[in-house]
């Protein structure tokens, strides 16, 4: 194989991991608190033994869209929002994730947990607790939970020391391996849910333009070995 075909294939294996990013993102279109993703490509570049240079792309920057996404109010006391830069703090079996989907409810223990079943955690890191049957249950924007007008905790805010730095792991959870600090500026909206912040109309042109450029790509690498089979049909009947 010679290097124009390298260079396509490592294009094309980029392209394909663009592309199956961008279908999850419209996948998710619609979940809560979801965060869009996308692709840079970086350039290798290098010196061949004749004197010229090889470049090959590769798509290895993942880059997570930290944008707002819109806040549809549900009237749910447990559902929470967050207007501003700033993140949930869940309690999973492989440690504390951060998250912005704040579909949360009481578990039976009066624990507030997400849908999985994780511990949602105060300000100081600990599992928050609802006492059930106190009365009405408020939480303002701080983050300050109170039941029949006690205050019983602090729903915990934080902020990624290294914003780039955030692995994503699974949908909508986030893993902050430079540590967290608390998020002062952020607001918590109780009866609101923040929707996912991916635009469904760009991303569907964006995957129309991922597709041609995948196309085109395999085009050159059927017409390259077309021409190197008819070079060797050449050589064997001479």
């Amino acid at each position: 194989m010679d290097n124009a075909s390298y260079v396509t294939l490592t294009r094309q294996t980029g392209l394909l991991a663009q592309m199956q990013m961008v279908a999850n993102n419209i996948a998710n279109a619609n979940t809560t608190g979801y965060r869009g993703e996308a692709l840079g490509f970086s350039e290798f570049v290098r010196t061949t033994g004749t004197g010229d240079s090889l470049s090959m792309a590769t798509a290895r920057v993942r880059e997570t869209n930290l944008a707002q996404g819109s806040l549809s109010q549900t009237g749910g006391a447990f559902d929470l929002a967050i207007e501003g830069e700033g993140f949930f703090t869940v309690q999973t079996p492989q440690g504390p994730r951060l998250t912005r989907a704040g579909h949360f409810g009481p578990n039976e223990n009066g624990d507030l947990v997400t849908p999985d079943g994780y511990p949602v955690l105060d300000a100081g890191g600990a599992p928050l607790f609802v006492p059930q049957g106190q009365g009405q249950v408020g939480i303002s924007p701080d983050g300050t939970i109170s039941a029949g007008g006690t205050p019983v905790g602090q729903v915990g805010l934080v902020l990624p020391r290294d914003p780039l730095g955030l692995v994503r792991e699974g949908g909508t959870l986030f893993r902050a391996d430079a540590g967290t600090e608390p998020a002062f500026e952020a607001r918590v909206m109780q009866g609101f849910l923040e929707e996912s912040n991916v635009d469904p109309v760009i991303e569907v042109a964006r995957m129309v333009e991922v597709q041609r450029a995948y196309e085109m790509g395999q085009g050159f690498l059927d017409r390259e070995d077309d021409r190197i089979r008819k070079t060797i049909q050449a050589i064997q009947t001479r």
